[in-house]
């Protein structure tokens, strides 16, 4: 006996010459079962995207099923069904955007942008009178450090007078 071929998506085995492999790989039962296993590992976003773009399946409606199941080209999602889908999304994006460190309030850029002109502006008017008492102590204290250091650095015969 020769070697066998194993499909993992059919569960099913048979002898491995070129013919049957590509008999078995075009058929349609293989392929419907490709696309079952991949359509496990699809994420929602493109789920939601496919159903969208279809129509409602009219038998599907009336009946509550449908011959062509998983592989009707018209649309078994209900209206609520699209928007636990559509929720899901959001809240994946959400989640990924909070995964990033983006900004979780959402909004566009533009209401960012003024959020921050607002804010920068604040801390501008904060500080147009004299700084702090605590920052003037640490300004000075700088300045003073800053002395010492030059004096430290430059070389003793300048500050010997003769």
């Amino acid at each position: 006996m020769g070697k066998r071929y194993f499909c993992d998506y059919c569960d099913r085995s048979f002898q491995d010459n070129l013919h049957n492999r590509k008999k078995h790989l075009n058929g349609v039962q293989h392929l419907r079962s490709k696309k079952s296993w991949y359509d496990l590992f699809r994420n929602a976003a493109a789920i939601l995207q496919e159903e969208q773009s279809k129509k409602p399946c009219r038998k599907f409606l009336q009946t509550g099923q449908c011959d062509f199941g998983s592989n009707c080209r018209f649309s078994h999602m209900t209206e609520e069904d699209l928007e636990k889908l559509n929720a899901q999304v959001q809240e994946e994006r959400r989640r990924e955007q909070q995964e990033d460190g983006a900004d979780v309030l959402g909004g566009t850029i533009e209401e960012w942008l003024e959020k921050r002109a607002k804010r920068l502006s604040l801390v501008q008017n904060r500080y147009r009178s004299p700084p702090p008492p605590l920052l003037l102590s640490v300004m000075l204290s700088m300045v003073a450090w800053g002395l010492f250091l030059a004096l430290l650095l430059t070389p003793l015969a300048t500050h010997v007078k003769p």
